[in-house]
């Protein structure tokens, strides 16, 4: 009876000591086996998944078929100042831009603006130039008929047509003559000033007085 009650004892703490141990040792096993096989796995097929989707849509007809329209005018930024205005509370700084704008094919404008911000004096200055806009009389392959000359506060401009010299001239005249389509030409600035917006707005009065044929010698020396 002593033996037989000695292996009962023994059987049952082996049976409690299985459990145990199963406890012990298949608790990591099992949640290493999760995180390897099912976190793991998963995780990293789907991001991979991700990635070669954002791809495909980044190289996708959107990138592809995307065309930025060509504006109608082309322009030119010829000065930029920071200005100051005195008020009661101090002083106001902006600033005042002048640009030059046109087609290429005969039509120019010289235009102002100011703002608080250098990108709202620009669009001001755009427009402006589009609302002082004229159209050049010109002959030939974009060539000005006869010879001109004007005047703005103290610049003073003088444009001649030059065949097979292409384009001579300087300064803000050169801009405005460029952007106006004008070729074959010749300009000389006349008086020592060199502020560009007076010389780029004496070249737009001469180009107004283009006309389709040559002025006389009468009408000349009536001016």
């Amino acid at each position: 009876m002593t033996e037989n009650t000695t292996q009962q004892n023994t059987e049952v703490k082996a049976g409690e000591a299985k459990p145990a141990a199963a406890r012990s040792f298949g608790g990591p096993r099992a949640a290493g086996a999760s995180r390897g096989g099912a976190s793991r796995g998963p995780a990293r097929g789907g991001a991979g998944a991700g990635r070669g989707g954002a791809g495909a849509r980044k190289g996708g007809p959107r990138g592809a078929g995307f065309e930025r329209a060509k504006p109608e005018f082309d322009n030119k930024l010829i000065q930029i100042r920071r200005v100051t205005r005195v008020v009661a509370g101090g002083r106001r700084f902006s600033f005042s831009v002048a640009m030059v704008a046109g087609n290429r094919k005969g039509s120019v404008g010289v235009g102002i603006g100011k703002a608080a911000d250098t990108a709202a004096a620009i669009e001001k200055a755009m427009k402006n130039a589009k609302k002082n806009m004229i159209k050049v009389r010109l002959v030939g392959e974009m060539m000005i008929p006869h010879e001109v000359e004007a005047k703005e506060a103290s610049a003073r401009v003088m444009i001649m047509p030059a065949p097979g010299r292409g384009m001579v001239a300087g300064s803000s005249v050169r801009n405005v003559l460029d952007l106006a389509g004008i070729k074959n030409v010749r300009a000389k600035i006349l008086s020592g000033s060199k502020n560009k917006l007076n010389n780029a707005r004496a070249t737009v009065k001469a180009l107004e007085q283009l006309r389709a044929k040559k002025p006389s010698k009468a009408e000349v020396e009536a001016k």
